[in-house]
């Protein structure tokens, strides 16, 4: 039978994962003659043989691709047959503005950590790789990905890694970090004293016996620092809480093993699917065994993670104790430190001594932060691991740039059919988060060949990223925030259709001027109608709410009942804030001074919160809510009652019954369950109201509100068991880091119909 030859275009995640030699074992393995080779689209494959070989042989590119691999499509076309004598790899090419896919960083592999014990040029070599595993977005400059194109470049491969390198049965064939001891980075540890530690084994020495002792370690990680310290320790963890100047918010915690993690968190067994997948997530867990409470500050949760570098392997072999703290290396609200001689002067007065190695981090990248819910992985914060794997669009995206918005952000770039989101960028709130966020905005669009032609922004004129988007002088598209949050959960699940959004969260600006945030929507990508919205109330003080989630409390309370009630239950409900401060909310609230309206649902559940006593101040974003997630009682079935009245939710008989139930001395967890269990029966309750008069039967659910596990989890079931199909959000966060892909997709829609 003669043979016959095809052209194979294989798209998406297809560089930087072993994608080439896997094609040529493959080729091989089926007796097909050809080439394969990168280019900007993705992977090119010419392949000759028989008929049936070429079948298997294309059937086995999908059913055995590289693990960290993700093929969106693959486009065959017949063409003549070239008379290959044999199979090889050909050199990459760059011959047009189109893409490809870029790998994010994978965690060590096995077979790299047992190398690390076997390969004589290999022994204890902390920058060990191969084409399964390794730093990837974080060393990428531009495409395609090949070593003098990463910040590998500067180190020459010695004959022992070049023989690997080039070798097509070698695991390293063309892997382009790789390097041993002989010619790759190394460490180095810089002491207060000055002295400056080179060798290895002493390194790892001095760091575990610091470790151990109680001291900070800033460890420069595979896209940023970390600060890490024994995670047992509580003067330890104190102590890098005040030098880090970070009071409240919850630390992440690297455990050795599994074994560590089940001692000390309920693990499921999605949760330890995550924790072990290549991407190495921080995954939030429950509290089995009490760690020290400087950890979470008593919140029920705890984020840990496992070793993902070959050093944390290394360290936990020397350390005594099975878990550090290992958070962010920055100083609080700045962007994670990269550069060695910035860490090294900004870490002196936090850290007791500074990990560094001389690669340069090209790309920052922050831990990636995510839960289970309902038997899915939920994204909270989505970098490391994840970025810059890209979302497939139904509509055009070419040229859009949507900005993101002012908390956690994230912003998003349109190529083609897909939309590449940044990295975790943070709050734009100071010089160097700003300066973070323009250099990835560079980064990427240098990486991905983009050009802005259109800009989608949020309608709030003050933030950042609105002024950013005005700055570009290309014609902007605004988009409202709460639409920009359905249409971020439409696009995650490819929908382009009228839906019933849910948008729950603390703020965002409203057409109406007022800030919003418990919103009930009927939608499509290019506009939105508001059915139902929680009732106005004052925010007393603008968003000095956001720190002292009492002025809520306060809020509704004179909004029920009245100033007199108020001034009668001051020692009962408010006896902790200061009497003149409560006096002067009273009188803002009197005469509605600096008293913005609000219908939010991040400001409910701050006045539950504050009511309650459980966080009357906050010291972190979300604390309020988070610490009455915390101490609620999942199980209980019944709630308050609520009113529906012209188009709005009215909460009074809610606060009613939370009074009730605190005179009768009702237990905290069960109050706090009762009003969990109150919100998801009212979403319930509008949804049925909306679709008895729309018909509409899909509901998607978006909103930071919705990061809360017992609110999400009720209310997807209850929905469901009602007959309705249920859309949330997986691949990108609820929360504003998810926000620019509702703007880019909103953007898209609109241009199409213009």
């Amino acid at each position: 039978m003669a043979d016959i030859a095809y052209r194979i275009e294989i798209k998406g995640l297809v560089q930087g994962v072993g994608f080439r030699p896997f094609i040529y074992r493959l080729a091989t393995r089926h007796a097909i003659r050809g080439h394969v080779e990168n280019n900007n689209k993705g992977v090119l494959v010419r392949a000759e043989g028989d008929k049936k070989a070429l079948h298997f042989f294309i059937r086995d590119i999908r059913k055995d691709a590289p693990e960290a691999s993700q093929i969106l499509f693959i486009n065959i076309k017949k063409e003549l047959v070239k008379g290959f004598p044999d199979f090889s790899i050909g050199a990459s090419h760059s011959f047009s503005n189109e893409i490809t896919e870029v790998s994010p960083d994978i965690a060590v592999c096995d077979d790299c950590l047992k190398d690390m014990k076997t390969q004589p040029h290999r022994l204890d070599y902390s920058f060990i790789n191969c084409t399964h595993c390794g730093p990837r977005f974080s060393i990428i400059k531009s495409l395609p990905y090949d070593r003098n194109k990463t910040t590998m470049a500067p180190f020459k491969m010695c004959e022992e890694c070049r023989s690997e390198y080039t070798d097509v049965s070698d695991r390293r064939f063309h892997a382009q970090p790789v390097a041993c001891n002989h010619c790759g980075p190394a460490y180095s540890l810089h002491l207060p004293n000055g002295e400056v530690l080179e060798k290895f084994p002493d390194i790892l020495n001095r760091i575990a016996g610091l470790l151990d002792s109680g001291n900070i370690i800033a460890l420069k990680g595979m896209g940023g620092y970390h600060l890490a310290c024994n995670a047992l320790d509580e003067n330890a963890v104190r102590l890098l809480r005040i030098r880090k100047n970070r009071e409240g918010k919850p630390m992440a915690v690297m455990f050795a093993n599994m074994k560590a993690v089940r001692k000390f968190l309920y693990v499921s067994p999605w949760e330890e699917k995550l924790l072990n997948s290549w991407r190495r997530p921080i995954v939030l867990m429950r509290v089995k065994k009490p760690l020290p409470f400087s950890v979470s500050k008593g919140l029920d949760s705890v984020g840990g993670m496992l070793p993902y570098m070959p050093f944390h392997y290394q360290l936990f072999e020397k350390l005594n104790t099975p878990a550090l703290v290992m958070t962010s290396g920055n100083l609080s609200g700045e962007p994670v430190l990269t550069d060695d001689q910035v860490a090294l002067k900004k870490f002196k007065s936090i850290a007791d001594a500074v990990l560094t190695y001389n690669r340069e981090i090209y790309n920052r990248v922050d831990d990636s932060v995510t839960m289970v819910v309902n038997g899915m992985e939920r994204l909270i914060r989505r970098s490391r691991g994840y970025v810059p794997s890209s979302i497939t669009m139904k509509q055009q995206t070419e040229g859009i740039f949507a900005v993101g918005v002012e908390l956690v952000n994230c912003f998003a770039l349109g190529k083609g059919d897909k939309v590449f989101l940044s990295q975790y960028i943070g709050d734009l709130k100071n010089p160097e988060t700003l300066g973070f966020y323009d250099e990835s905005f560079q980064h990427l669009s240098q990486l991905f060949r983009f050009k802005p032609l259109l800009v989608a922004a949020d309608l709030h004129p003050d933030y950042f990223s609105t002024r950013f988007a005005k700055e570009t002088g290309m014609p902007v598209e605004f988009v409202q925030h709460h639409h920009a949050h359905i249409a971020s959960c439409m696009a995650e699940h490819y929908l382009d259709e009228k839906v019933i959004g849910v948008s729950f969260d603390g703020t965002g600006l409203g057409t109406d001027g007022k800030i919003w945030g418990g919103e009930f929507l009927v939608c499509d990508l290019s506009g939105f109608e508001r059915p139902f919205h929680f009732e106005y109330v004052l925010q007393p003080g603008g968003d000095a709410v956001i720190h002292q989630p009492w002025r809520m409390a306060v809020s509704y309370l004179y909004h029920y009942f009245g100033e007199d009630f108020l001034r009668h239950n001051y020692q009962k409900f408010f006896s902790s804030v200061d009497r003149e401060a409560f006096d002067m909310v009273l009188v803002m609230l009197n005469n509605k001074i600096n008293c913005p309206e609000t219908c939010s649902a991040g400001r409910l559940f701050d006045a539950v919160s504050a009511l309650l006593n459980i966080c009357p101040e906050s010291s972190f974003h979300a604390e309020a809510p988070m610490r009455l997630e915390s101490v609620a009682d999942e199980s209980i079935s019944a709630g308050y009652t609520f009113t529906l009245l012209k188009k709005q939710v009215f909460f009074k008989p809610v606060f009613e019954g939370l009074l009730h139930d605190m005179e009768r001395g009702e237990p905290l967890s069960k109050i706090a369950g009762k009003f969990h269990q109150t919100v998801v029966e009212m979403i319930a309750k509008v949804v049925d109201e909306i679709s008895a008069k729309t018909g509409l039967k899909k509901v998607a659910l978006s909103g930071g509100s919705f990061q809360n596990k017992i609110l999400l989890a009720k209310t997807e079931l209850l929905l469901q068991k009602k007959g309705y199909k249920v859309y949330s959000q997986q691949k990108v966060p609820a929360n504003d880091g998810g926000i620019a892909l509702g703007q880019l997709a909103v953007a898209a829609k609109r241009r199409v119909k213009k």
